[in-house]
């Protein structure tokens, strides 16, 4: 199995692809293959030359992080949640977040994603739920990796644009509804960085590790905004 990656050494460098030979276990996830291509202290590529280890990011391999976001032949995927054999292809083509800046070879910054969170005090600070709220939904709101799938894949969310794309949303809406008193300055932000620049893709919906149904959570912010 031929697997070409999207290398870059530092922020400031040119990225580059680069090839390997995988001849590895083929019932792994790319997270395996990864550390299956990364375990030698002499790495080669597929012409056979000394290369540095791949850069990529992980904590629990285990689906709950989120670290190991990645683009795998063209879908932003989990590294973790994603198996080899279910790709289908003799080559896996993977390539970092296009919507972050890129720290090395496959790791990104997404620190943007907690910066707009911070910026616009949305979080819980108390739990004054709504009446007859549907708490089952704010279980699955609350499951968000913040990995940024979502936002590779929004054709509205762009690099320091004031939209901050479906993983707000949802955080907008656990907060509104947790804490009766911040009514307003929540149906604020969510005004001012997402509800007037939704083109309602629901592409965040197809690639959610979780399966997060963000379109609920917009329903009701939206008639909270009424």
């Amino acid at each position: 199995m031929k697997v070409k990656i999207l290398r870059q050494m530092t922020p400031f460098s040119e990225p580059y692809w680069e090839s390997f030979d995988y001849n590895g276990p083929e019932d792994t996830t790319v997270a395996g293959m990864l550390t299956y291509i990364n375990y030698n202290d002499d790495i080669v590529n597929d012409k056979g030359e000394s290369v540095g280890r791949i850069g990529w990011e992980c904590s629990c391999l285990q689906g709950v992080c989120g670290g190991c976001a990645m683009v795998i032949n063209e879908r932003p995927a989990l590294a973790c949640n994603t198996f080899i054999r279910d790709l289908e292809s003799d080559v896996i083509e993977i390539r970092p977040l296009r919507k972050f800046p890129t720290v090395s070879d496959l790791v990104v910054d997404r620190s943007r994603i907690f910066e707009g969170l911070r910026d616009s005090n949305i979080y819980a600070a108390a739990d004054n739920p709504r009446a007859n709220e549907d708490f089952e939904h704010r279980y699955l709101a609350s499951k968000c990796l913040k990995c940024g799938l979502c936002l590779e894949v929004c054709p509205n969310y762009g690099s320091g644009e004031v939209f901050y794309g479906a993983a707000f949303a949802n955080d907008c809406y656990l907060v509104y509804a947790a804490d009766t008193s911040r009514t307003a300055e929540i149906k604020k932000e969510y005004d001012e960085h997402f509800g007037g620049y939704c083109s309602k893709s629901m592409s965040c919906m197809d690639v959610c590790p979780e399966g997060i149904p963000t379109l609920a959570s917009m329903a009701k912010m939206n008639r909270a905004r009424k």
